[in-house]
C-alpha cells in the first residue's frame, strides 16, 4: 500500500532554512504576545471583578501592563540579537 502512494524513499525536498527561521520567529512572536494578552485579560478581570477598581482604572492598569510587556519583550529581542 505504501508503494502505491507515489512517495519514494530517499527522495526529499531540500530544507528551506530561511522559511524555517521566518516561521519560527512568527511562532515566538505569537507565544510572547499571546501570553502577554492572556495575562492582560486576567489582570483586567482581577482588577474589575474582584478588586472593584472600576472600568476605567482596570483598563488603565491593563494598558500600562501591555506597554511595559511590549518594551520588555523588545528589550529581550535586542539582547538576543546581539548574542
Amino acid at each position: 500500500m505504501a508503494e502505491q502512494s507515489g512517495y519514494e524513499v530517499g527522495q526529499s525536498a531540500p530544507m528551506d532554512y530561511r522559511e524555517h527561521k521566518r516561521t519560527y520567529s512568527g511562532f515566538l512572536w505569537l507565544v510572547k504576545y499571546g501570553t502577554a494578552g492572556v495575562i492582560a485579560i486576567l489582570l483586567f478581570m482581577l482588577m474589575f471583578l474582584i478588586v472593584g477598581a472600576g472600568l476605567i482604572m482596570s483598563l488603565v492598569g491593563v494598558v500600562i501592563f501591555l506597554v511595559l510587556m511590549h518594551f520588555l519583550v523588545l528589550k529581550s529581542e535586542e539582547v538576543s540579537m546581539t548574542h
